[in-house]
């Protein structure tokens, strides 16, 4: 059962990222306030859910939030400043975007880059323990799929339409094949060593 908060006397925005780990992509994160009293009994760690259900609870926590913001990071710039730091710049991005200021934050993961003049606090596995944190995982990864679905269009041959820009053997394949595309993270070892 996901705590409705962790601190019922501050304003809290969870904090979350999705797709750190693909190839293929920008990585996307979302800071969502929601209400101290936002319940729903789907409401989980994105990656516990289908994409129906995350589709399904992506308008609704849009809808109750008091406040929520999307940042995002192209792959240029993930190679450019490394995968680690990108997803630190979508968080702050996606904090910016807030219609209302928190007054703390509570991450998922154990590590975060400071944000002026806002306290945080890191939760390991904090998506399946406090709503909040549950509800930026599904923003980010349900916003992400959508603009993975987007790009497939043109370049349908990875198969990100099903795996999203992750390493799977059909998108695995398909790099041996054809080599890398604009939309690849160059700074990954993606490509297999040269035989």
């Amino acid at each position: 059962m996901l705590a409705p908060f962790l601190h019922q006397h501050l304003i809290e925005a969870g904090i979350d990222e999705a797709g750190r780990g693909c190839y293929a992509g920008p990585v996307f994160a979302a800071a969502v306030i929601l209400p101290k009293d936002f319940r729903h009994p789907l409401l989980n760690d994105s990656k516990q859910l289908n994409e129906k259900q995350r589709d399904l609870l992506r308008p609704l926590i849009e809808k109750e939030s008091i406040a929520f913001g999307v940042g995002q990071i192209d792959q240029k710039e993930i190679d450019r400043i490394n995968i680690l730091q990108a997803s630190f710049r979508a968080m702050h991005l996606s904090i910016e975007q807030l219609a209302v200021t928190p007054e703390i934050l509570l991450v998922d993961g154990n590590r975060f880059k400071t944000y002026p003049f806002i306290p945080h606090q890191c939760i390991v596995k904090g998506d399946g323990k406090i709503a909040s944190i549950a509800a930026a995982s599904i923003l980010a990864k349900t916003y992400r799929d959508a603009y993975m679905k987007k790009i497939h269009l043109a370049f349908p041959q990875y198969g990100w339409d099903k795996n999203k820009g992750y390493g799977t053997q059909v998108h695995r394949d398909a790099i041996e094949r054809l080599g890398l595309c604009i939309h690849h993270r160059k700074s990954f070892k993606i490509l297999p060593a040269q035989k």
